[in-house]
């Protein structure tokens, strides 16, 4: 019925909605968004690396990014400044090393399109092991560090009294997020991954009433989002990780529907 690289697509799809809903609910309830950003942005500086050097691309970016998360964390500690700002920082600076890096590399080809916005019909069974053992890895990691990290969140103060350590859990919780970029790379672009941690967890929240719920639909969400936006790519011919965005978008605008029924419901 479907070709192999639609199905292979698919299988890629479901394993990121899977690792992207759980973490895009810390992103949303931490209001990382912007975090998010910076180190999807901090991924073209890891391409270029990785291929200056003719090293794995998803390592690369892995370890770039976990490297501008740490040293904002430090950055934190050491400036005045608001987070905003050191986050714009470290985003528009390694954006534009990244860029100028790449004007250096007019001896390699490589589809600058692909990059910037994905190309998940173009995973190939390599990638998709990656992502799936990777995933469950994150999500291992996930809920070993769910009680400090979802404590910090409510309250830090709290949760450091009770000898959480919830700064381990944040840099823990950093280098997840590091990991996710990644290993998503491929399949929805570094402009576009942070949507697929917001936007489900968006929808998710206009539905659920606790924290589990929320977390459950914006898998849900995720997975909605892959399906519709594929099939849609596919019969209307238009790029994929757009395409999974743009159905993200329209399952958020039909939760807001829920919203506000719920109101009136109220009044």
């Amino acid at each position: 019925m479907f070709d192999d690289f639609f199905i292979r697509a698919l299988v890629a799809g479901i394993g990121v909605a899977f690792i992207t809903g759980p973490l895009g609910c810390f992103v949303v309830w931490r209001r990382l968004s912007y975090f998010g950003d910076t180190l999807a942005h901090s991924a073209l500086l890891g391409v270029t690396i990785a291929l200056s050097l003719e090293f794995n691309i998803a390592l690369s970016v892995f370890i770039t990014a976990s490297v501008i998360a740490l040293f904002l964390i430090q950055l934190q500690k050491k400036t005045n400044l608001p987070g905003d700002a050191l986050l714009g920082l470290l985003a528009h600076s390694s954006l534009g090393i990244g860029l100028v890096t790449i004007g250096f590399l007019s001896f390699i080809r490589f589809d600058v399109m692909g990059l910037l916005f994905g190309d998940i019909l173009a995973v190939t069974t390599n990638d998709l092991l990656i992502i799936w053992i990777g995933g469950v890895l994150i999500l291992l990691t996930l809920r070993f560090i769910w009680k400090p990290l979802f404590a910090s969140t409510v309250n830090y103060e709290l949760a450091e009294a009770e000898g959480l350590k919830p700064d381990i859990a944040k840099a823990i919780f950093t280098l997840l997020m590091a990991a996710v970029i990644a290993l998503s790379i491929k399949m929805i672009g570094l402009l576009l991954i942070t949507g697929m941690l917001i936007i489900p967890a968006a929808f998710a929240r206009n539905l659920s009433d606790t924290p589990k719920k929320m977390v459950l639909f914006s898998i849900i969400g995720g997975l909605l989002s892959v399906f519709l936006g594929l099939f849609s790519s596919l019969k209307l011919n238009t790029p994929s990780g757009p395409s999974i965005i743009t159905a993200a978008l329209i399952l958020f605008v039909i939760s807001l529907f829920k919203i506000k029924q719920t109101i009136k419901l109220k009044n």
